[in-house]
Protein backbone atom coordinates (compact mmCIF):
# COMPACT_ATOMS: atom_id res chain seq x y z
CA UNK A 1 0.00 0.00 0.00
CA UNK A 2 2.62 2.03 0.83
CA UNK A 3 6.48 2.30 1.78
CA UNK A 4 7.91 2.91 5.55
CA UNK A 5 11.55 4.86 5.39
CA UNK A 6 13.05 5.38 8.26
CA UNK A 7 15.43 8.92 8.31
CA UNK A 8 17.62 10.37 10.23
CA UNK A 9 18.13 14.50 9.32
CA UNK A 10 19.02 17.30 10.71
CA UNK A 11 16.79 19.77 11.00
CA UNK A 12 18.44 21.79 7.89
CA UNK A 13 18.40 18.32 5.89
CA UNK A 14 15.33 17.78 6.59
CA UNK A 15 13.88 21.09 5.19
CA UNK A 16 16.08 20.56 1.81
CA UNK A 17 14.52 16.98 1.59
CA UNK A 18 11.20 18.53 1.80
CA UNK A 19 12.26 21.11 -0.52
CA UNK A 20 13.25 18.35 -2.91
CA UNK A 21 10.53 16.24 -2.59
CA UNK A 22 8.01 19.51 -3.66
CA UNK A 23 9.66 20.53 -6.10
CA UNK A 24 9.22 17.46 -7.57
CA UNK A 25 5.35 17.80 -7.51
CA UNK A 26 4.79 15.49 -4.73
CA UNK A 27 2.64 16.62 -1.74
CA UNK A 28 4.47 17.29 1.54
CA UNK A 29 3.71 19.03 4.47
CA UNK A 30 6.44 21.42 5.95
CA UNK A 31 3.96 21.78 8.92
CA UNK A 32 4.10 17.58 8.97
CA UNK A 33 7.77 17.54 8.41
CA UNK A 34 9.09 19.96 11.29
CA UNK A 35 6.00 18.29 13.75
CA UNK A 36 7.29 14.69 13.33
CA UNK A 37 10.87 16.15 13.59
CA UNK A 38 10.45 17.61 16.66
CA UNK A 39 8.07 14.65 17.98
CA UNK A 40 10.58 11.89 16.45
CA UNK A 41 7.26 10.51 14.36
CA UNK A 42 6.51 10.46 11.04
CA UNK A 43 4.99 12.17 8.04
CA UNK A 44 3.89 11.40 4.45
CA UNK A 45 4.55 12.03 0.93
CA UNK A 46 2.38 11.57 -1.60
CA UNK A 47 3.10 11.50 -5.64
CA UNK A 48 0.90 13.04 -7.29
CA UNK A 49 0.48 11.38 -9.91
CA UNK A 50 0.60 7.53 -9.30
CA UNK A 51 -0.96 8.20 -5.51
CA UNK A 52 2.03 6.04 -4.04
CA UNK A 53 2.77 6.97 -0.28
CA UNK A 54 5.78 6.66 1.79
CA UNK A 55 6.09 7.23 5.06
CA UNK A 56 8.92 9.23 6.51
CA UNK A 57 9.33 8.18 9.69
CA UNK A 58 12.22 10.40 11.57
CA UNK A 59 14.48 8.02 13.82
CA UNK A 60 13.84 7.84 17.52
CA UNK A 61 16.21 8.39 20.29
CA UNK A 62 16.19 5.47 22.50
CA UNK A 63 18.46 2.24 22.22
CA UNK A 64 16.12 -0.02 20.19
CA UNK A 65 16.14 2.45 17.41
CA UNK A 66 19.86 3.51 17.12
CA UNK A 67 20.39 -0.66 17.31
CA UNK A 68 18.32 -1.01 14.31
CA UNK A 69 19.21 1.78 12.52
CA UNK A 70 22.88 0.46 12.81
CA UNK A 71 22.17 -2.80 11.86
CA UNK A 72 20.25 -1.98 8.50
CA UNK A 73 21.65 -3.92 5.18
CA UNK A 74 22.15 -2.37 1.43
CA UNK A 75 20.50 -4.16 -0.61
CA UNK A 76 19.71 -3.66 -4.62
CA UNK A 77 16.10 -2.68 -5.94
CA UNK A 78 15.67 -3.08 -9.89
CA UNK A 79 19.17 -1.45 -9.81
CA UNK A 80 18.72 0.94 -7.04
CA UNK A 81 20.80 0.68 -3.91
CA UNK A 82 19.04 1.42 -0.43
CA UNK A 83 19.36 0.07 3.09
CA UNK A 84 16.60 -1.87 4.86
CA UNK A 85 16.05 -3.26 8.06
CA UNK A 86 16.95 -6.73 9.00
CA UNK A 87 13.83 -9.44 9.52
CA UNK A 88 14.47 -9.23 13.37
CA UNK A 89 13.92 -5.36 13.45
CA UNK A 90 11.35 -5.41 10.63
CA UNK A 91 9.40 -8.04 13.64
CA UNK A 92 9.92 -5.74 16.44
CA UNK A 93 8.70 -2.59 15.02
CA UNK A 94 5.57 -4.25 13.62
CA UNK A 95 5.30 -5.77 17.18
CA UNK A 96 5.10 -2.14 18.47
CA UNK A 97 3.11 -0.48 15.87
CA UNK A 98 0.17 -3.17 16.99
CA UNK A 99 0.95 -2.74 21.12
CA UNK A 100 0.06 1.14 20.08
CA UNK A 101 -2.44 0.71 17.52
CA UNK A 102 -4.22 -2.78 18.26
CA UNK A 103 -3.55 -3.49 14.79
CA UNK A 104 -4.00 -7.50 13.70
CA UNK A 105 -2.81 -6.65 10.04
CA UNK A 106 0.60 -6.38 12.00
CA UNK A 107 0.71 -9.54 13.88
CA UNK A 108 -0.74 -10.77 10.62
CA UNK A 109 2.73 -9.68 9.31
CA UNK A 110 4.99 -10.95 11.79
CA UNK A 111 3.34 -14.04 11.54
CA UNK A 112 4.39 -14.09 7.93
CA UNK A 113 7.54 -13.29 8.26
CA UNK A 114 7.89 -15.94 10.85
CA UNK A 115 7.17 -18.38 8.52
CA UNK A 116 8.89 -17.00 5.62
CA UNK A 117 12.55 -16.59 7.88
CA UNK A 118 12.16 -19.91 10.00
CA UNK A 119 15.68 -21.34 11.45
CA UNK A 120 17.23 -18.43 10.38
CA UNK A 121 16.36 -15.63 12.87
CA UNK A 122 18.33 -14.57 15.65
CA UNK A 123 16.06 -15.36 18.91
CA UNK A 124 18.15 -13.96 21.35
CA UNK A 125 18.11 -10.61 19.75
CA UNK A 126 14.07 -10.97 19.38
CA UNK A 127 13.73 -11.87 22.49
CA UNK A 128 15.98 -9.39 24.58
CA UNK A 129 13.80 -6.39 22.20
CA UNK A 130 10.84 -8.17 23.16
CA UNK A 131 11.41 -8.21 26.91
CA UNK A 132 12.65 -4.72 26.51
CA UNK A 133 10.00 -3.07 24.89
CA UNK A 134 7.20 -5.38 26.73
CA UNK A 135 5.74 -6.75 23.83
CA UNK A 136 5.65 -10.00 24.79
CA UNK A 137 1.61 -10.11 24.47
CA UNK A 138 2.39 -9.15 21.25
CA UNK A 139 4.72 -11.70 20.14
CA UNK A 140 2.67 -14.54 21.79
CA UNK A 141 0.09 -13.70 19.53
CA UNK A 142 2.15 -13.30 16.64
CA UNK A 143 3.49 -17.01 17.10
CA UNK A 144 0.07 -18.27 17.66
CA UNK A 145 -0.66 -16.65 14.18
CA UNK A 146 2.51 -18.60 12.51
CA UNK A 147 1.38 -21.88 13.57
CA UNK A 148 -1.94 -21.67 11.78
Amino acid sequence: MDIDLVIDPTAPQLRALVSALAGTGAYVSSDSADGAFAHRSMFNVVDATSGWKADLIVRKIRAFSETEFARRQKADYEGCPLWVASAEDVIVSKLEWAKLGGSARQLEDVAALLRVHAGRLDRAYLDRWVGELDLTAQWEQAIRGERR
